[in-house]
């Protein structure tokens, strides 16, 4: 019984074993038959083509990648602002008030990464190139209808007159067009739109409404505490205690933006001396409203002149604001000045005193006399001491030109 079953198990494995055999067998013919035929297919060819048809269009895309998708990230980040913006001026119409919303650090670091002073240098170098007598005209007559500027206040009406755009740029207007108002202490130093006023609190200024910029960052420190090589860390609200000389007194502040249509020029807002200039390397970000509104501590990033002094109720302060295209601040009495210069970097700032042994007072300014100019448009920021009841008569938002009130006692 046991060897019948032993020959029979013997039977099957033999039997097994040739059919695995010859699936074996198939398989391998099948395969061979296969690289046979792609042995006879046209190798070089086929070949060719896919590197002809792939590769070389794979390295152009590699290539030119970034440009399409800086663009359209560019492009879509610009359409989303501009949403944005037409949905806050849809709120405003129904007299809704809307929070501010600021830009974030990397967004600031982004645009502060843009060489905004080289591009300024290179557009003031442009500006004075010297444009043919015929094609001064549409250069100007262009820029005018652009930004609305009226040139029937200019000294010299004729555009063939202007040179290059810098001159334009700087055109002078006639004696009658600003008359200085003589009733009230204070007047705009400048054509332009008033983007805040009002009593400076907690040593916060506002730059628009609910957005804010120190005081001692926009200033830097007092003339009394830089001789100091280690100043001590000035209590909650010094600071303020330093500008404030007289008892009873209150800070104030001012800020008029000047847009590219604008006279240039800026003058005295009163009766005051100049005793000391600071000069502060910075970026040249755009300073319109809506940039205003969106990078905290704007004004405080930008290059800026600070001219200090005091006037009949103590401190007063007067800073020209720097720009986008508008990195020439110009001071006339002040020669030393040089601004948006490669020798300066940012995070400083130098200092200049109008005070000598021979002049112990500074340099005396009347109210809407000269005092410089901007190349384009930037923004002039009063800061100065009043009594309590010194009263602004402005609005928020309205436009004003030099010689106009500010405000008074």
């Amino acid at each position: 019984m046991a060897a019948s079953v032993g020959q029979r198990c013997l039977r099957l494995l033999r039997g097994v074993v040739p059919w695995r055999s010859s699936l074996l067998h198939h398989e391998n013919t099948a395969l061979s038959h296969f690289l046979q035929s792609l042995r006879k297919l046209p190798v070089r060819t086929f070949y060719t083509n896919a590197r002809r048809v792939h590769t070389a269009p794979a390295r152009t895309l590699f290539l030119l990648r970034p440009l399409p998708i800086l663009l359209v990230t560019g492009s879509g980040y610009a359409g989303y602002r501009q949403y944005e913006k037409y949905r806050e001026r849809e709120l405003e119409k129904l007299g809704l008030e809307i929070p501010p919303k600021l830009a974030g650090p990397w967004e600031v670091a982004l645009y502060k990464s843009v060489p905004t002073r080289l591009l300024s240098r290179a557009w003031g170098r442009l500006n004075q190139v010297e444009l043919p007598h015929w094609l001064r005209r549409p250069v100007y007559s262009l820029y005018i209808w652009t930004f609305g500027v009226n040139m029937k206040e200019a000294a010299v009406e004729d555009l063939h007159h202007y040179r290059n755009l810098s001159e334009f740029f700087r055109r002078k207007l006639k004696p009658q067009a600003r008359p200085v108002c003589g009733l009230h202490s204070v007047i705009s130093p400048s054509d332009g739109k008033i983007l805040n006023f009002g009593q400076v609190k907690n040593c916060e200024v506002e730059q628009v409404k609910g957005v804010t910029y120190s005081l001692e960052s926009f200033l830097g420190p007092r003339n009394s505490m830089e001789d100091l090589p280690f100043p001590p860390a000035p209590p909650p609200g010094s600071f303020r205690n330093q500008l404030v000389t007289r008892e009873g007194n209150e800070l104030y502040h001012c800020v008029i933006y000047l847009a590219p249509g604008d006279y240039h020029c800026f003058h005295s807002p009163t009766d005051w001396t100049v005793s000391h200039r600071r000069h502060f390397p910075g970026s040249l970000m755009s300073v319109n409203p809506g940039m205003a509104r969106w990078i905290k501590e704007l004004f405080c990033h930008n290059e800026r002149v600070v001219l200090t002094g005091d006037w009949k109720h103590g401190f007063f302060s007067l800073t020209a604001v720097g720009a986008t295209n508008v990195g020439s601040i110009r001071i006339y009495f002040d020669r030393d000045l040089h601004t948006n210069s490669p020798r300066y970097s940012k995070g400083s700032y130098n200092d200049f005193s109008f005070v000598t042994h021979t002049n112990k007072e500074g340099i005396p300014m009347r109210k809407g006399e000269h005092l410089g100019e901007f190349n384009l448009g930037s923004t002039i920021v009063l800061i100065f001491e009043a009594p309590k009841d010194f009263n602004f008569k402005l609005k928020a938002g309205q436009k004003i030109r030099f010689g106009e009130a500010l405000g008074s006692l």
